[in-house]
């Protein structure tokens, strides 16, 4: 059983982003968003501040986002990373099986990453992360580099008018499966 305490907030700056980025696509009707809370059950509440300290996860989650852009069903999950290596065990079996499922089902599937180092947000394909998740299956590095993805989904900065404009990946996305 998974444990919880208030140290394993890492990525709430992220999902703070991702959130309200989602209340601006929903308000100009272009996406509908919603953030799948992680179920967990509450061990030690501290009564003054009346805080969870300390929880266990239920079950495992899924994805950290699930919803609808312009009626293409879409999921993905938010990770941060300090370097430039992604851990692929930062990315959960039952998570690829979820996005694996979803695109059977005709849905997108993707990673939002945050490179906190270079202070740059990226799209990644489900289809990438499948090809690194495989190379690691096969024996192969249990991570990928920054320098192996393919930068035309490095997402613009803030000038696009949205915190984290992810929809402009998912055009991307879209344009290459087509």
């Amino acid at each position: 059983m998974a444990t919880w305490n208030s140290r394993g907030l890492r990525g709430s700056g992220l999902e703070e982003l991702i959130n309200r980025t989602n209340d601006q696509y929903r308000d100009k009707g272009l996406a509908l968003i919603q953030k799948i809370p992680t179920p967990i059950t509450p061990i030690r509440i501290d009564r003054e501040s009346r805080q969870i300290t300390l929880a266990y996860f239920e079950k495992k989650s899924t994805v950290d986002y699930i919803g609808a852009v312009q009626g293409i069903p879409v999921c993905f999950d938010a990770k941060e990373c300090r370097t430039d290596s992604f851990p692929l065990a930062n990315i959960h079996e039952h998570q690829i099986v979820f996005m694996q499922d979803f695109e059977k089902q005709g849905g997108i599937s993707f990673l939002l990453l945050y490179f906190t180092g270079r202070d740059i947000f990226y799209y990644l394909r489900f289809e990438t992360v499948m090809k690194f998740w495989e190379r690691a299956r096969m024996g192969g590095p249990k991570h990928f580099s920054f320098d192996e993805l393919d930068k035309a989904f490095i997402l613009p900065g803030t000038g696009s008018g949205f915190l984290v404009p992810y929809l402009e990946g998912l055009q991307k996305d879209l344009n290459v499966r087509d």
